[in-house]
């Protein structure tokens, strides 16, 4: 029999928004800021967990593995298994997930489940062309030889390219991110003054939360070593509203597309961890558990429109649990983009589509925007690929657990055509 997981706690770092070179903390640095405190407040020693799960994308060459080296940093134990999973956006779900099915399963009672990334530190890659002039140099055979190689080298030999930029952009259909949320927005009709409406209502709702202190609880303060600390989200914007961002041009399909800078998630830094526990561990070292995971659900689509992973992971879950858009009290649908989020709400609504696609009867209904992202999301606190989907579990339940509600959906939707959803239930 399927035994219950519960989450017991969990913190994040500050996301910081990318700016002018590497940021102040690597993908395991981040880790380890928000892991210490968590650790430090609990009552059993950090060698107590099975194992440590951690999501993170843009893995530095310095830290292979970052699950490990995390682990080891936080004093966890030589003889704690950690491993890293990548599913691009998913990644910190992914976590969630594996650990979620371990515990469930009885091979194992505790698990720390992250996400971690560092999008400023991704790094500039050199042209193929230089790498094979510098392969070429370096075989060459006596001083002649180097000398005839060193002067194929060309300029364009040099020239970097955006480790990044590649890294958001699809190698099958060969669409950036933010060119597969023009192709949702254009296949629902969403237009630009909705996704600036949309995009500037997810930076007050934020700066509301941070300013009433919903997240005094949730965030760490994360220190540098040059002695610089960082204590909120600082992407922020709250004097952002939809006549200021409509000032802004389109950033992927000029002129006329709708996604924008301002309407885009941030790039950003930052890590998330949750404790995943049975009722075993729970009963052994008298833990208070904040919400339970009731399901889990993956889906595939077409790479063009990712932005859909919402509405095609979310539905089966829900239908198998027996549940309508309307029993959910409480959502986190990862802001990737506003579009993006718009077109889910659309593609939900929409009657055509939920019988042609979901296989429903009808439309699925709508989504009260109340219900949504109650303290903004990812257009306003970025989105460090390997991590948001730790952090919306993280929020969900903070968020059901402020409001009263009983229960909640995470999802998002993944690059590469993926989506993932999480059901989570007060206790």
């Amino acid at each position: 029999m399927a035994r219950p997981v519960f989450i017991i706690d969990g913190s994040r770092t500050p996301f910081l928004k990318a700016r002018s070179g590497p940021g102040p903390f690597t993908p395991v640095d981040l880790a380890v800021q928000c892991g210490r405190p968590l650790l430090a407040r609990q009552p059993f020693s950090p060698d107590s967990f099975d194992q440590v799960i951690l999501g993170c994308v843009n893995v530095i060459a310095d830290e292979m593995n970052p699950a490990r080296v995390a682990a080891l940093r936080l004093g966890m134990g030589e003889d704690m298994v950690a491993f890293t999973v990548q599913i691009n956006c998913g990644s910190g779900m992914q976590s969630i997930d594996t650990a979620y099915r371990y515990i469930r399963e009885g091979h194992a009672d505790m698990i720390l489940a992250g996400g971690t990334e560092a999008l400023s530190h991704a790094p500039l890659v050199w042209p193929n062309s230089g790498v094979r002039w510098f392969a070429g140099l370096a075989t060459a055979k006596g001083v002649a030889a180097k000398l005839a190689a060193s002067f194929k080298l060309r300029p364009r030999d040099l020239k970097p390219i955006i480790g990044l930029e590649r890294g958001l952009t699809d190698p099958v259909t060969d669409l950036n991110m933010g060119q597969t949320a023009e192709v949702v927005g254009h296949l629902f009709g969403i237009t630009r003054a909705q996704s600036d409406a949309y995009a500037a209502e997810s930076h007050r709702r934020l700066a509301h939360a941070q300013g009433a202190g919903f997240l005094k609880d949730e965030v760490e303060t994360a220190f540098a070593r040059d002695g610089k600390f960082f204590d909120h989200d600082d992407g922020v914007r709250p004097d952002s509203t939809a006549e200021t961002l409509a000032k802004l041009k389109p950033v992927f399909e000029r002129p006329w597309g709708q996604v924008t800078a301002g309407n885009s998630s941030q790039i950003t830094d930052g890590a998330s961890w949750v404790i995943l526990a049975s009722d075993a561990a729970v009963a052994k070292h008298k833990l208070t558990p904040k919400a339970a995971i009731v399901d889990s659900n993956w889906a595939a689509l077409d790479p063009s429109i990712m932005g859909l992973g919402p509405v095609m992971s979310a539905t089966p879950l829900l239908q198998r649990n027996g549940l309508t858009l309307k029993d959910v009290e409480t959502w986190e649908l990862n802001e990737a983009f506003a579009t993006q989020v718009l077109g889910c709400l659309a593609a939900w609504n929409d009657d055509k589509f939920c019988r042609e696609i979901l296989g429903l009867d009808g439309a699925a209904g709508e989504i009260d925007r109340d219900k949504l992202n109650v303290d903004g999301g990812a257009i306003s606190l970025g989105h460090p690929v390997g991590t948001s989907g730790n952090r919306i579990v993280l929020h969900l339940v903070n968020a059901m657990k402020r409001l009263g509600t009983r229960r909640g959906v995470a999802t998002e939707c993944i690059g590469g055509g993926l989506g993932g959803a999480m059901l989570i239930e007060a206790v």
